[in-house]
């Protein structure tokens, strides 16, 4: 299925507390389909009876897929086409598992007008907590003239 993206906010439609959301619920499939891309198999995503004898005590997303959702709202929502990741920090605070829903939130939080920047904090909860936090740095086009 492909989205279609919103949109595009140009440098000059954007400002400080804009935000933009999204949820995601994610599934075995997804475990699978990330792992198969990025070559990534490690057995705490994929073998079950591995996981067990984890902290985790059964499988987990890879946590990258999470930071993944942030950048969809990127690309997607806001700023949306044309914007360029310069910059992205992840702090991992928790386990993504099956059947999870990711929530994802980004705000606006500085805009840097001379380099056509903005700089956004980053947010993916499960059932109210934190699972990743973050900040990120795009590049974002101007209006056309």
């Amino acid at each position: 299925m492909l989205a279609t993206a919103g949109r595009t906010k140009y440098f000059e439609d954007l400002e400080v507390g804009q935000e933009a959301s999204m949820s995601r619920i994610v599934g075995e499939a997804d475990i699978v389909a990330y792992a198969a891309l990025s070559g990534d198999y490690n057995p705490v995503h994929l073998d079950a009876e591995y996981a067990a004898k984890t902290i985790f005590k059964e499988r987990i997303a890879h946590g990258i897929l999470s930071a993944g959702y942030i950048s969809a709202i990127f690309g997607m929502k806001l700023p949306g086409p044309g914007a360029i990741y310069v910059s992205q920090s992840l702090f991992f605070k928790g386990p993504v598992k099956i059947d999870d829903r990711v929530e994802t939130l980004v705000k606006l939080v500085e805009l840097i007008p001379d380099k056509k920047r903005a700089r956004f904090e980053c947010l993916c909860t499960v059932a109210g907590k934190p699972v990743l936090t973050g900040e990120a740095v795009l590049m974002v086009p101007r209006r056309p003239r």
